[in-house]
This record gives structure tokens, C-alpha cells and sequence, in this order.
């Protein structure tokens, strides 16, 4: 079963005489519905093949959570019970901007990248945490899982088999699903502030 997410952004705003509240400023439905590992990896930890070094990892939902989003989560929970979601956490529009998108992974990703030979050079077409024909070719017996090093790489048939470390540009493309996400973010931050602008998210699985 694959994993998904859900989740709302968030903006905090002082109404009159009143301590600043966190307010919803909607759901990411409409702006991000991709199921896209290596960015459930790289932003919060979840599905994390390619060993990333999450930037925000199990916080769980936030105490002052806006109550558009208590209230979703109520919902949620009296129909699907408190198992029905995972990996909830959140993540400020200070914090993204902060990140150093050239920061590489810390280890190579457990999927062995595959690339096929073209006139034009190499070109991928997937990866792949088990492959028959590759644990054939390099002894593994039936579902073992190895490390190898970065760069390593196994030519089988006319598949290229290739250890890479990737990195956070890697999974969070500029011109990936989460841009429409941070885009609405900078725009509530410009009027709010950076640290007064949040992504709350959850999965299921």
C-alpha cells in the first residue's frame, strides 16, 4: 500500500484586543496531490529511501493548531480512529527558506537508480529496491538488501545499475508539485511574517 499526504497551511494574525491565533488558510488538496517519496523523505522523514536528513520530522500536530484543522482532525479520527494517520507534523515558511537545497543525503539512496544506454547517452528509467536480474548477477539471495557505495554500478543486459546520492534539489524540484505549496506560503508570509506561516501535514498509508 502506498503512503499519501494531507494537510493544511496556516497563518498566525492578531484580530482586535485579541492575542495573535493561528487561522487556516486552507487544505494542500488542490495545490499538491503527488505521491512523491523522495519529498516525504527530504521534507519530513516519511518514506525516506534516499536517507535524507529531514527537515522536520515527528512534531506532531501543534498544541495552538487552528480550529479549522482541530477540527479535521476530530473528523478524521472519529472515522478512521487514531490509526488511521501517521507522521503528522508541521514545518514555517522560515524554515524552507533557510534550507540549503544543494545538501546531499547522507548516505546513498537504498534504490539502485537504473539507466538505459541511448544514442544520446544515458537515460533513467527508474529505481528499484529489488531487482531479480540485478541480485542474480551480483549473488543476492531472495530479498537481501545491501548498502553499496556511491558510484557504484553493475551493467546487466542493457540495464545500468547505479548507487547515487541525491540530493534535496533532487526531490523538491523548482519546478516540482510543492511550488504551487511554497508559493502560497511566501505570500501569506509577506503580510504575516516568515515565522507566522506554517505547513501542517499528516499520511496515510
Amino acid at each position: 500500500m502506498g503512503t499519501d499526504i494531507s494537510g493544511f497551511i496556516e497563518y498566525r494574525a492578531s484580530q482586535k484586543n485579541q492575542e495573535p491565533m493561528w487561522y487556516s488558510a486552507g487544505s494542500i488538496a488542490s495545490l499538491n496531490d503527488v505521491r512523491n517519496y523522495d519529498a516525504f523523505g527530504c521534507l519530513f522523514g516519511v518514506r525516506n529511501y534516499a536517507h535524507f536528513r529531514p527537515l522536520a520530522a515527528g512534531r506532531g500536530i501543534p498544541a495552538d493548531a487552528s480550529a479549522t484543522l482541530s477540527a479535521r482532525f476530530a473528523q478524521l479520527t472519529e472515522w478512521y480512529g487514531e490509526d488511521g494517520f501517521h507522521d503528522m507534523t508541521w514545518i514555517t515558511w522560515a524554515e524552507v527558506r533557510a534550507v540549503d537545497w544543494d545538501e546531499p543525503a547522507e548516505k546513498p539512496d537504498s534504490r539502485l537508480h537504473q539507466y538505459r544506454r541511448t544514442p544520446d547517452g544515458l537515460r533513467m528509467t527508474g529505481k528499484s529496491s529489488w531487482s531479480p536480474a540485478f541480485a542474480e548477477a551480483v549473488g543476492l539471495a531472495a530479498g537481501e538488501a545491501r548498502e553499496w557505495p556511491e558510484g557504484s554500478e553493475w551493467l546487466v543486459g542493457d540495464t545500468l545499475y547505479r548507487a547515487v546520492t541525491i540530493r534535496r534539489k533532487d526531490a523538491v524540484t523548482q519546478t516540482c508539485e510543492w511550488q504551487p505549496v511554497w508559493k502560497v506560503m511566501k505570500e501569506l508570509a509577506a503580510q504575516h511574517g516568515d515565522d507566522n506561516v506554517r505547513l501542517v501535514v499528516w499520511f496515510d498509508s
